[in-house]
């Protein structure tokens, strides 16, 4: 993510993952994404470097399910959403 600014909103998160502002802020409200407060009115942000370091272990959990899930075409219809 070059030339990404030292701290992100977490609409720029949103943007960044293609996911909602409310997903952003739950995994960070829940520990997940690592972020701090600034300001009077507490604005949360989220380093580059934390974000990066998330997405690095999504990767890991990732690729730990597909070993443990092998996918078999014969159980998936083609026309079939498999996204969720």
């Amino acid at each position: 993510m070059a030339d990404l600014p030292r701290f992100l909103t977490l609409a720029d998160v949103a943007e960044i993952l293609s996911t909602s502002v409310a997903q952003v802020y739950a995994m960070v409200r829940r520990g997940d994404l690592p972020a701090i407060k600034i300001g009077g009115r507490g604005q949360w942000r989220v380093s580059e470097g934390d974000l990066e370091g998330y997405i690095s272990q999504l990767r890991l959990e990732t690729q730990k399910f597909i070993d443990a899930h092998p996918f078999d075409p014969a159980e998936t219809p083609a026309d079939e959403d498999v996204t969720s």
